[in-house]
């Protein structure tokens, strides 16, 4: 999703709360704060030695202990409020991709990108989910497609592919 999109979204959905679920039934806790919002610039080689250049805008979440037992959720409403002041300062690339950068006890500090949108009469709740890694020069570097993807299905914890 570019920025533009989830600004667009925001802007649409101003009188609900706003949920993120970064795993399939995992919520970030309503004790979030939006903490940071970065410009970034990814300027890239890869294994093919082909370089590539793209922008993102990476929005960080993080749980506040303080507030560990808050119950009602951040509305959409005072997110887009802070995106807004943020792009005063730095404004954001609006072609740029959007992701959330999140972690907890149980999770691993990941950026994730944006799987899906669901919403009812009072949530927005964004859908989460991590990017797998992957070679872009599969050609340069004799991986065949089909054993790529072979791979995926079968390389578990525990099979001995990994």
């Amino acid at each position: 999703m570019q920025t533009k999109e989830l600004l667009e979204t925001l802007e649409s959905h101003q009188n609900k709360s706003l949920l993120f679920e970064y795993r399939q039934g995992e919520f970030v806790k309503a004790n979030y704060h939006i903490t940071e919002i970065k410009n970034t610039i990814v300027d890239s080689v890869d294994c093919g030695a082909n370089t590539d250049y793209w922008k993102e805008t990476v929005i960080q979440l993080y749980e506040s202990p303080v507030e560990k037992d808050k119950k009602e959720f951040m509305t959409v409403r005072k997110a887009l409020s802070i995106l807004n002041r943020v792009d005063k300062i730095k404004p954001m690339a609006r072609e740029a991709e959007v992701k959330f950068e999140y972690s907890n006890d149980n999770f691993h500090t990941a950026q994730l990108f944006v799987n899906d949108l669901l919403w009812n009469a009072n949530e927005l709740v964004i859908k989460l989910a991590v990017e797998k890694t992957d070679c872009k020069a599969k050609e340069t570097c004799g991986i065949p497609e089909e054993v790529v993807s072979d791979v995926a299905v079968s390389c578990v914890p525990g099979s001995g592919c990994c």
